[in-house]
């Protein structure tokens, strides 16, 4: 009887967060796939895909300004971090593997970082106020890492002062620039493949820590894809198999002492996730090609809200207005009552 009260008040809770959602489509490029997305402010939201697109709003997505890089047509921008409505930084995704970083709100772009090997693959770039990092996939065995500590204008390869050790066939995803993230000094890198582990840079100690993530991996299509710390003990990380975008048997898992030890959810969420965001300690929003799911009780429990396909989800610094795009040139915003 008990045990029947407390589902009840579980599913009660959960039904009175996930009561009224508006999505809301407010850009649709054909042809253009989004999955690099970041706001600053409450009103601003900049993105950044294929066929080398990147565009922001200033007033919370109604209007856009598409600021294509000259002469980059055919790369595939995958992450951008923005510091202003006017500063901005992206990364390419496979050959040719730059950075570009705008200072007039993507007037002009800057090569501000370049690598010609055809086996470097950047995943991911996550900032903390100056300092940043960039996250490729292992070569000779370490995963590749970039740092910046002025906001972008210029890169040093890192790669040999904190080895990454990378198992066989480990690799990170570049799906939502969400595989990365730099929280108090500390960066959390999220991988899967063959294999899939969390992690913990922690550049100030000098110390690298390695944990095992038992979530759904084993082959090049499986692993995390995303994670999310509130603080330095809770995050979650979310992924699957984009391959089996609709199989929900061990896409997400909750740690409360940094990685070192995982709890599966006991309502899960309902396929592959591909981004994750806490936005209060208590609600959790998750989103993929398969649906998003919300949790108001820190990711114990999952309610579907959608069957739409996204990629990544950012939110306002209020988290007031929440943004998603995905691989059909979409952009929508997400209102939660």
């Amino acid at each position: 009887m008990i045990r029947n009260i407390l589902l009840s008040y579980i599913t009660l809770s959960i039904c009175t967060f996930c009561n009224a959602q508006t999505f809301t489509l407010q850009v649709q490029k054909d042809s253009v796939s989004f999955r690099g997305l970041d706001t600053f402010g409450e009103d601003v939201v900049w993105v950044s895909g294929n066929k080398g697109t990147v565009g922001y709003s200033k007033d919370k997505g109604k209007n856009w300004n598409w600021v294509n890089p000259k002469d980059y047509g055919e790369v595939d921008f995958r992450d951008i971090k923005t510091f202003s409505a006017k500063e901005a930084v992206i990364i390419s995704a496979g050959t040719p593997a730059v950075i570009l970083r705008t200072k007039n709100g993507g007037k002009s772009w800057e090569k501000v970082f370049s690598d010609e090997r055809t086996e470097v693959f950047f995943d991911a770039v996550d900032f903390e106020g100056k300092t940043g990092y960039v996250l490729g996939d292992p070569l000779d065995g370490s995963f590749q890492l970039l740092k910046s500590t002025n906001k972008g204008k210029s890169w040093k390869d890192i790669s040999e002062q904190m080895y990454l050790i990378a198992d066989d066939g480990e690799v990170a995803f570049a799906a939502s620039g969400s595989s990365i993230q730099l929280l108090n000094g500390v960066l959390y890198v999220g991988t899967g493949g063959t294999y899939s582990s969390l992690f913990n840079y922690d550049p100030k100690n000098l110390r690298v820590d390695k944990f095992d993530c038992p979530i759904w991996s084993g082959n090049s299509s499986t692993g995390i894809f995303a994670i999310d710390f509130y603080d330095l003990f809770n995050g979650i990380v979310v992924g699957g198999d984009y391959l089996q975008d609709g199989d929900n048997r061990n896409n997400v898992l909750i740690t409360r002492d940094g990685g070192k030890n995982w709890i599966k959810p006991q309502l899960p969420v309902s396929g592959f996730r591909s981004d994750v965001l806490f936005l209060t300690k208590e609600k959790v929003i998750v989103t993929g090609t398969s649906g998003t799911d919300l949790s108001a009780d820190g990711g114990m429990n999952w309610k579907n809200i959608s069957e739409l396909s996204f990629n990544t989800i950012a939110k306002s610094k209020s988290g007031k207005q929440l943004y998603l795009t995905n691989s059909k040139g979409q952009i929508y915003t997400l209102e939660l009552n």
